[in-house]
Formats: structure tokens, C-alpha cells, sequence
């Protein structure tokens, strides 16, 4: 008797129709737009977007799925089939002769993060502009808390500082086949980063929020205490809109990096 093979991580497909339709449709009007499909599987929702845009690039990693893909794609000359690791993919070469792209994709839990970091340096660039995902839901709900709440750390400040996050819908496990041990959420990202706006760089405000969030436990004093701020230093820039002893997850990103500009003002002195 054959054994029947278990699913790899990450593949459990979505099988609601109604949900792949209102996927396609938060992308909006795609009709002179070039997108992006992370993970297209068996094709559910790249059916429905090569019925409505200029352009499809589908970014399969398991190599039969990508095969099923270029057979059942081969005739649309404007949906290209790509076996390839999306995290080790050029999303600046698939621009062709479009300004942006728009992605689209069913993220596999244990390298959500990862695709997350790719995007964000996409649209530091202004490669890509908007952005419809669906996680796992408790990722979801880090991604999308705001300041204050215990879900709010470095995911969400990154992701915030990136784009203008907005959830859609949340889809239960019997809404894939095979079910996963999870419910999804289904979040639409508008990218505009902010990093002008705050007055700070990525490259020295990036690590900064890292070395923030580097023990949630602790307040943001210590937390920076620890990556070598000095207690004199500390206090000869603290904002007075942050508490002493707030944590980081209190702290809006503005305050943050008006804390950031500070720090460096008073290091430069």
C-alpha cells in the first residue's frame, strides 16, 4: 500500500473560491498593472489575476507545482511561470516596463518574516506599491497592533514604518486543503515609507529599533542601557513625551525616533 506523503510546510492551498476572488479583488484595478504572485500552488487565484492584469510573474519554489503552471499558463503570453525561491528573487527584474509592482501571495508561516524584509526593501526603492498577503492569523494580529497593545513590537514597527496596513478578512482552516492548525488573515499593505517623514535613515534607524525591541521584558531604558547608550546620555536626550520607565511597545514611532535624533545629536556633541 502506497504511502501517502505529507504536505510541505507551507503548502496548505486555499480551496475558497469566494476568498480567492476578494483576494484578487483588494488588489484593485489591475487592467495596466504588472503583479507579483508569491506561491501560486495550483493556480486558484493566478487564474483569476490573469484575467485582469497586464502582467503576471508567479514565484513557485516546489518545481511540479511550477510545471502544472507553465502547462496550464503556456498559451497566455503575459502570465510568466518562475521556478524559483521568491528570497532569492529579483523583484526589480520583473518590472519590465511597468513604474511599480503589486504582489500578491499565501505567505508559508516559517518564512513570512523573510518575504516581509524583501518587500520592505523593495518599496524603499519604490519597486513595489501595494501588497495583498495572508499569514498566519496571529501574525497578522502583531503585524496590525498599534502602540500600547502586547502585540506591538518589531514586526509591527517595521511593517508601520513601511506601509499603511489594512485587515481584510480572516479565513478558517477548512478553508485550505489539507487544513492547517491555523486560521489566516488576509492584509492588504499600501506601501509608503516614512522614514522622511520621521527624519531619520533606515540604515541607522532600522537598528536602532532592533537593539529597542531586543528584550521585551525590559524597559526601553534598558534595552538601550544594554546596546551601550550611557545612563548620561539617555538622559540628556530623552524626549519628555516618552515615560522613564515605558516600554518599547508604549512608544509610538515618532516618539521613537524623535529618541533616535536625539541620541544622535547628543552623541555628535
Amino acid at each position: 500500500m502506497a504511502v501517502k506523503q505529507k504536505p510541505k510546510l507551507g503548502q496548505n492551498f486555499l480551496v475558497d473560491q469566494s476568498a480567492c476572488l476578494r483576494i484578487a479583488e483588494a488588489l484593485g484595478d489591475l487592467s495596466r498593472r504588472t503583479v507579483v504572485e508569491i506561491g501560486p500552488g495550483h493556480g486558484a487565484i493566478t487564474e483569476l489575476l490573469a484575467e485582469r492584469c497586464k502582467s503576471l510573474h508567479c514565484v513557485e519554489f516546489d518545481s511540479a507545482l511550477a510545471r502544472e503552471l507553465q502547462l496550464r499558463f503556456c498559451r497566455q503570453t503575459h502570465v510568466a511561470i518562475h521556478h524559483a525561491d521568491i528570497l532569492a528573487s529579483d523583484l526589480h527584474a520583473l518590472l519590465g516596463d511597468s513604474q511599480s509592482l503589486d504582489v500578491v501571495g499565501n505567505l508559508p508561516y516559517y518564512i513570512t518574516s523573510e518575504i516581509l524584509l524583501l518587500l520592505f526593501a523593495a518599496a524603499r526603492k519604490s519597486i513595489v506599491s501595494r501588497a495583498v498577503l495572508m499569514m498566519q492569523r496571529e501574525v497578522a494580529e502583531r503585524i496590525t497592533a498599534g502602540p500600547g497593545a502586547s502585540d506591538y513590537g518589531a514586526l509591527s514597527a517595521a511593517t508601520q514604518l513601511h506601509a499603511v496596513v489594512t485587515p481584510l478578512f480572516t479565513l478558517p482552516p477548512v478553508a485550505f486543503n489539507p487544513p492547517p492548525d491555523v486560521y489566516s488573515t488576509v492584509l492588504r499593505l499600501d506601501f509608503a515609507p516614512r522614514f522622511a517623514e520621521l527624519g531619520v535613515s533606515f540604515e541607522g534607524f532600522n537598528p536602532f529599533l532592533r537593539l529597542s525591541f531586543a528584550q521585551k521584558r525590559k524597559t526601553l531604558a534598558n534595552n538601550l542601557r544594554s546596546a551601550g547608550y550611557s545612563a548620561a546620555e539617555l538622559a540628556a536626550a530623552w524626549p519628555a513625551g516618552i515615560a522613564a520607565q515605558a516600554r518599547s511597545e508604549a512608544v509610538p514611532l515618532p516618539a521613537m525616533a524623535e529618541l533616535y535624533r536625539s541620541l544622535q545629536a547628543t552623541r555628535k556633541q
